[in-house]
Formats: C-alpha cells, sequence, structure tokens
C-alpha cells in the first residue's frame, strides 16, 4: 500500500538526513584537531522494487539512505609553531607512523605531524608511535631501510687540523724590519693574525701567524704556538710550528707559495701532526690567477679569509629537517650532519583508506598497498619543518549543511504524520 510506503520512505529519509547531521556533527567537534579530513555523506536514492521487475511506466523510489561518508583530501592552512620536530605535508602524502591504536599494532598513515623526542632518541606523536623513516650511517650517506627515526647519533669524533686556507692582503707598502726574532715576533714583522686549530684529541691551540716582508714583492710567514702546548715546550715561550714563504708578481697577484717545514706536537696528542698552509691559487705553484687568496696592493693589510679543516667532538645540540625530509642534525662543535630522512607514504586510490582515529589511517585492499618513499619525490608533497596541517573544515559551509540537514529530517517527519493522518482517515473509512 503506497501509504505505508509513504511511512517507510519519510523513515528512510529521517535517518539519512540523520547520519548526514552526525557527520557534519564530527567535522564541526574536530575543526581544530591537526591534520583532520572532513567529510561528507553521500545520499543516494532507493528502489521501491526490483530493478527486473519495474512497470513499464516507472515506480515511486523507496526513499533514500547515506551510501557512503566521503574523506575529503584538501589541503589545510600550515600555521608556523616554536617546535622544529612539528612538521607538515605541502601536497600529498602521509607521515609513516608504528605503533598499537585501537587495539592494531603496525604501520599507520597520518598527516598530524605534532612530533617530539622521546628519552631514547626517537621522533613520536602525541600517542607515542614512532615516526618512521631512512637512518643515515656515521658519514652521512642514507639507508634504504625504513625503520624508527632517531636523532641520538652520539657524538662526533674530533677530527685534526690538515689543512689551513689564508686569504689577505699584505701591503706592498711595507719597509722590511729587522732579521725575524721568534723571541720579538711583533716587533720584527709587518702583520699578524690568528686562527685555532685542533689535534688528534680536539683540544684547541690558538696559532699565530706573523707575516714579514723580506724583500720587494716577497714576505716570509712564520706560525707560532705557545710553547707550553707543545711536548717539550716552555710555557709563554712562542714556539715555531711552521714557517715558509710566499712572492707576488708586481701586479700584487700571488705568483709562489711554499711551506719550509710545518710539525706540530701537541701534548699528549699525536705526535708530528701535519698542516699544510695555503695562500690561494698561486700563478707559478697551483696554475691559478693569484687573485683569489692572498694578494699585495698598495693597501693597508688584513685578513679576508681564514679556515681550517679541525674540529672538537660534539653531540647533537639540535636539528634541523628540510623541505625534502632530511633531519639534520647540528653538533656542539658547530658541525652538521644528515641523522636520516622522513618517510612518507602515498597511495593509488587514497578514498580506499581506512579511518583508525587518533588522525590515523590503515591501508585496504581498496587503497592499494602503500608507496613509501621521500618528500617531494614520486609525487609527494615537501615536509615543512616547524608548521602544523590545521584541520580542512570550514565552519560555514558546515554551519549551512547542519540547517541544510534539519530542513530535511523536518521535512521527512512531516512526510511520516501526513501519511499517518491519511492512514488514519483510511481506517476510520472502514468503520
Amino acid at each position: 500500500m503506497s501509504i505505508l510506503r509513504s511511512l517507510q520512505i519519510g523513515v528512510s529519509g529521517m535517518r539519512a538526513n540523520s547520519d548526514a547531521l552526525s557527520v557534519t556533527g564530527d567535522n564541526i567537534a574536530n575543526v581544530n584537531t591537526v591534520g583532520f579530513k572532513r567529510s561528507r555523506g553521500v545520499f543516494e536514492d532507493m528502489l521501491g522494487h526490483s530493478v527486473t521487475n519495474s512497470a513499464p511506466g516507472g515506480e515511486s523510489g523507496g526513499g533514500a539512505r547515506l551510501a557512503q561518508i566521503q574523506q575529503m583530501w584538501s589541503q589545510g592552512a600550515l600555521v608556523t609553531s616554536d617546535s622544529p620536530t612539528d612538521l607538515a605535508i605541502s601536497g600529498t602524502g602521509f607521515f609513516v607512523v608504528k605503533g598499537t591504536a585501537q587495539g592494531a599494532t603496525g604501520d599507520f598513515y597520518t598527516r598530524a605531524g605534532q612530533f617530539h623526542v622521546d628519552n631514547q632518541g626517537h621522533l613520536i606523536n602525541p600517542d607515542g608511535m614512532r615516526l618512521q623513516g631512512y637512518t643515515a650511517a656515521a658519514d652521512g650517506t642514507m639507508g634504504s631501510t625504513v625503520g624508527d627515526l632517531t636523532v641520538t647519533a652520539g657524538t662526533i669524533p674530533a677530527n685534526p687540523t690538515t689543512k689551513i686556507a689564508i686569504a689577505a692582503n699584505l701591503d706592498s707598502n711595507a719597509t722590511i724590519p729587522a732579521a725575524w726574532d721568534p723571541t720579538n715576533a711583533a716587533g720584527t714583522s709587518n702583520f699578524s693574525n690568528n686562527i685555532t686549530v685542533y689535534d688528534s684529541l680536539g683540544n684547541g691551540h690558538e696559532v699565530t701567524m706573523y707575516y714579514r716582508k723580506s724583500a720587494s714583492n716577497a714576505w716570509e710567514w712564520h706560525a707560532m704556538v705557545d710553547g707550553g702546548e707543545l711536548t717539550g715546550g716552555t710555557p709563554g715561550v712562542p714556539t715555531q710550528g711552521a714557517n715558509g714563504n710566499v712572492t707576488f708578481t708586481t701586479n700584487g697577484a700571488l705568483d709562489t707559495e711554499a711551506t719550509a717545514a710545518s710539525t706540530w706536537n701537541f701534548q699528549n696528542a699525536t705526535a708530528a701532526q701535519a698542516m699544510a698552509f695555503d695562500f690561494g691559487t698561486s700563478i707559478t705553484t697551483d696554475g691559478g690567477t693569484g687573485l683569489n687568496g692572498t694578494t699585495q696592493f698598495a693597501s693597508s693589510s688584513t685578513t679576508t679569509g681564514l679556515t681550517q679543516d679541525g674540529f672538537a667532538a660534539g653531540s647533537v645540540s639540535g636539528i634541523h629537517i628540510g623541505d625534502d625530509g632530511t633531519l639534520t642534525g647540528v653538533f656542539s662543535n658547530g658541525q652538521q650532519r644528515a641523522l636520516g630522512r622522513v618517510a612518507m607514504a602515498s597511495f593509488a586510490n587514497v578514498d580506499g583508506l581506512s579511518r583508525a582515529g587518533q588522525g590515523l589511517y590503515l591501508g585496504t585492499e581498496s587503497s592499494g598497498a602503500a608507496l613509501v618513499g621521500g618528500a617531494n619525490t614520486g609525487g609527494r608533497g615537501g615536509v615543512v619543518s616547524g608548521s602544523l596541517e590545521q584541520s580542512n573544515v570550514d565552519l560555514g559551509t558546515e554551519f549551512v549543511n547542519l540547517i541544510s540537514f534539519q530542513r530535511g529530517f523536518q521535512a521527512n517527519s512531516k512526510v511520516i504524520t501526513t501519511a499517518d493522518q491519511m492512514y488514519g482517515e483510511l481506517v476510520n473509512i472502514k468503520q
């Protein structure tokens, strides 16, 4: 009977709008949930008969139902935070985390990037699930196996200085001073500069370089250190560890450079430490231009560059995460080294993922296997450190949906009350 069917249709409409209302309520509740993706209800009509037995002129339907709750994967706004381990994804893809959620243990996928370092050095989310990635070897070479990402890298061992690079201008108008006297280095030289070098134990030693004009377009140099820092030396007495000379062309370019001796016996460290002194790309010695290092022009002597390749031992004091997900450790000795790389997953059918709560998703047969790789590869988005992706819920849209579903619910309830009145009148006719 069509009146009874009207009752059933009204009930179906009320149920569908009620279910859709719960979807909207879930969206509104998670408006401030990091990485949350809003859902929408997909309505479809129902037939009141079998397709194979449909009447030639058609037949009324059987109402409506909420056929599917579809996740909307649009990008949420990125907001900056104070933590470098807060991560956001700009583009497609998911972070991979491992742990237990809702009684299931394994790999989960999330857009929520609120990570912090635990007492074992692992990057974990608020629920203790470990961020997955590729671990780098001690030399910075990135591994190919995905596992727990950690920022614990022990210490970088000390690296003794083996090379010193010097860039300076030596005043061509300088006069030739008295003969070199190591006990009166400042009085028998024209210019000096200082640099800290490191022995095999990572101890720093301040070396003073003295430059003495020896002839027209020719200079000698002497590298001195306090004798108390050398085996057998006398504290407070400057002691020479290396010396040599440089010559220049009449245009002020570096022509030749030579080291006469360079042997350093720092106390308790490896004996006879050799250090090479490089003053630039000299013309005759190196076949260079002679202009991109030490020069001799008619201007005051000054240092323009001074570097060396040694450093003390150091431990991780901070981290930096690049847009490709590379996790770089900043060490207390000023060195930087790759510690690992954040892994990201993509799916052939992202709509096939199963929602697992806590901002997590599970791969399913419908989604296809997770395609795991690095950020900015394989169509995956980039990683933004010190940022979080906000929910993509738009409250204006959700409030409009609330009103729409409320009106749909009220209209379907009106269908039921009207059909009930008609059914009552029909019963009264028989009386």
